[in-house]
């Protein structure tokens, strides 16, 4: 299991992030949306409002289509062309 203390100061009291790492902490980003990709399931589609309320458990800064591009565009979560579904690769299952 991955080590995420190093996104404390991006979390509320409540265990949510509550801001984005900037664009100079890539590692930072990068670990946040491995966390929240671990928040799917694996052989499971989801439509884009699934994973949008998946995402607003985590977060509460509001931009649930901002973490979707990323993970997306980072290849933590795959979509159909039209946006309609999206699941885990299954290289990262």
């Amino acid at each position: 299991m991955k080590d995420y203390s190093i996104l404390n100061g991006y979390m509320d009291d409540d265990g949510k992030f509550s801001k984005m790492p900037g664009k100079k902490q890539k590692k930072r980003q990068a670990l946040m949306l491995q966390f929240l990709s671990e928040k799917f399931d694996a052989d499971k589609e989801y439509t884009e409002i699934e994973v949008n309320d998946i995402l607003n458990q985590y977060h509460s800064f509001e931009d649930p289509a901002s973490l979707r591009r990323l993970m997306w565009g980072s290849g933590l979560i795959n979509r159909t062309l039209d946006g309609r579904k999206y699941w885990l690769p299954k290289e990262s299952v």
